[in-house]
């Protein structure tokens, strides 16, 4: 009998031995390993013919195992993907294609070595995710820094006591309809103070704490604290805090976390201190969930302009914040606009899944994907989204391809048991959250899974905490681009405008660079202009603001037409807008044309919003 299982395999191929070493780092000291030219002689009971055609494990007790079985069967010894041996064993269907797989491996070992070169390279070590960790976090944190100063400057006139929508009144109105359950409905630190101070609080706080943790100080506690001060500001703000990229940010958070290592700073984590395996998972996930949902969505929705691949005929010109680098994209001829369509679909529906390949089909994919954020953010201003979907991208590459290309960077393997946190905390977490992700990808693309009802209830529960996220950029191409102006006067005669400081407005303006910051109340107007005002009523307590003449509110604004006191009178106006051609830019200087359409809203006195 052996002391441990014995993996035996066919010594003179380079492929199985190249395998054999990559098991060897998966299993450690669990499982022996030894070529059958070695110790084949003490086993008479397996023919050479066997040991040839495929590995055969041989554990304590005798029992004899080979093929895809005996694959299965190691991993499962060394704690690796349990899962397999049990769909294995369960369903017939899945051993007879795992034994099919493997017999047209062995079949064909030459081909798959070249393949397996191809895929991986020449390291098949299992991937560590050491520095990874460290430049994702880091990452993050900067993400933290640009959304949260970000909103330093806009939310005292956003969601102060004179701003726009005071959330004091939304918490105060949430507290007379709700008892108790509100703090589970609406989890936010606003409900420990409900006042102006709290929104510093949370904001400049959210800057100082992202500023630690791009330092690396205390990892962990630093995390959580900005992912409750972020889902704080957006259970409160409503629709000025909707924007996917918030519950992308709010998501990546959470799982970040729990990929952070507890020890004072991160350079102490070391090899000891791996990111545990299923969250790791949980980053590509996502990752695939936002890239896949998106190009999915677009297709599901059925606009006939992805469908006829027109959709970016439109785009440069009618997104919220264009770039002048879009205004020149918009001029390009049609048929590159097909072309990056097409493009467009190949990374959104086809790439993502090299997410889940081998090393160097991974890098491939990490390498497309930053490169279209990066293509994103020259023709549009999408605050820091382009920044965190790119800071997902960091955990596509794994230890061995930064060695690669830094060869100074030592490689650090990765422990056999993960100690960043308990397997108590860590399995049942991770499990809720493949589940109900998995769940929420299901029901996007309409494909029944069982238990899907009681995974959606739980998924319901745990909602306000934006833990797991639907994703779908750009379902619908808009395909014009109407603009609200607003105008104030004393007299109902003579209108002056309110210039915003970064939306489409005055026609010679450059539409310029201002990612990673994000005007919410110039995105909110974008919103607003593709609905009736009854649609958005923000907009009337704006609009209010105004003619009341709130410093807050006036802060967010480039102008103030009426410096000395507030108009009497206020109206909004919608335009069309479109781009200029780039004879009528270099002869006249304009930037934009534009069409009067009508009124958006009736004009408005304060008289008339009391009422």
């Amino acid at each position: 009998m052996n002391k441990k299982p014995l993996l035996i395999y066919d010594g003179d191929c380079g492929f199985c031995r190249r395998w054999i070493e990559r098991w060897r780092l998966l299993t450690g000291e669990i499982v022996d390993y030894a070529p059958y030219q070695e110790v084949g002689e003490k086993y008479s009971e397996i023919s050479t013919e066997s040991f040839q055609k495929s590995v055969q494990l041989i554990e304590t007790d005798g029992n004899i195992f080979s093929g895809a079985e005996a694959v299965f069967r190691t991993l499962w010894l060394a704690g690796k993907s349990p899962w397999l041996l049990w769909l294995y064993k369960k369903f017939p269907i899945f051993k007879g294609v795992s034994e099919w797989g493997y017999r047209l491996v062995a079949e064909n070992r030459s081909f798959f070595s070249h393949l397996t070169r191809l895929s991986w390279g020449d390291d098949l070590s299992p991937s560590a995710y050491f520095y990874s960790r460290s430049l994702f976090l880091r990452a993050l944190g900067l993400v933290y820094f640009f959304a949260f100063f970000s909103l330093a400057l806009q939310s005292r006139g956003l969601l102060g006591a004179n701003g726009i929508l005071p959330f004091e009144q939304f918490l105060s109105l949430v507290t007379q309809r709700y008892g108790l359950e509100r703090y589970l409905m609406l989890p936010t630190l606003a409900w420990l103070y409900q006042g102006d101070a709290m929104l510093v609080f949370l904001t400049v706080g959210g800057v100082l704490l992202s500023l630690v943790l791009i330092a690396g100080f205390w990892p962990a506690p630093t995390l959580f604290l900005l992912w409750f001060f972020y889902l704080s500001l957006v259970n409160i703000a409503r629709d000025f805090l909707s924007f996917q990229w918030d519950i992308l940010l709010l998501e990546a958070g959470f799982i970040a976390f729990f990929l952070a290592p507890r020890v004072r700073h991160l350079r102490e984590a070391g090899k000891n201190f791996a990111p545990p395996a299923i969250f790791v998972w949980l980053i590509q996930w996502l990752l695939f969930r936002l890239n896949f949902s998106s190009g999915f969505a677009k297709l599901a929705s059925g606009d006939p302009n992805w469908r006829n691949l027109t959709a970016l005929t439109y785009h440069y010109e009618t997104q919220p914040l264009p770039t002048w680098i879009g205004w020149f994209a918009h001029q390009l001829p049609a048929n590159f606009h097909y072309f990056s369509a097409v493009v467009m679909f190949g990374m959104e529906l086809l790439i993502p899944f090299l997410i889940f390949s081998p090393r160097r089909l991974r890098s491939f994919a990490a390498v497309c994907l930053i490169g279209f954020q990066m293509l994103i953010m020259l023709t549009g201003n999408y605050c820091f989204f382009n920044l965190l979907a790119i800071s997902l991208c960091l955990f596509l590459i794994d230890d061995q391809t930064w060695h690669k290309f830094f060869p100074r960077l030592p490689l650090l393997s990765s422990p056999e048991v993960q100690r960043s946190w308990p397997v108590w905390l860590v399995k049942p977490v991770g499990i809720f959250l493949i589940l109900t992700s998995v769940a929420a990808m299901s029901n996007q693309l309409q494909i029944p899974l069982p238990g899907s009802k009681a995974i959606g209830a739980v998924y319901r529960v745990f909602a306000p905490f934006h833990l797991v996220n639907h994703y779908g950029l750009f379902a619908v191409m808009t395909t014009k681009r109407p603009e609200i102006i607003i105008e104030g006067s004393n007299d109902k005669e003579n209108w002056e405008p309110y210039e915003f400081r970064y939306k489409a407005g005055d026609l010679k303006t450059k539409p310029g660079f201002i990612l990673p910051h994000q005007p919410r109340l110039d995105w909110q107007m974008w919103f607003a202009a593709l609905n009736s005002y009854k649609a958005n009523p923000w907009f009337i307590h704006f609009c209010v603001r105004l003619l009341k003449g709130s410093p807050d509110v006036l802060s967010l604004l480039k102008t103030n037409p009426f410096p000395n006191a507030p108009p009497h009178y206020l109206r909004a106006r919608v335009y069309e807008y479109h781009f200029t051609d780039l004879k009528t830019q270099r002869q006249f200087g304009f930037w934009w044309e534009r069409e009067l359409m009508g009124l958006y809203c009736p004009v408005m006195s304060l008289r008339d919003t009391s009422r």
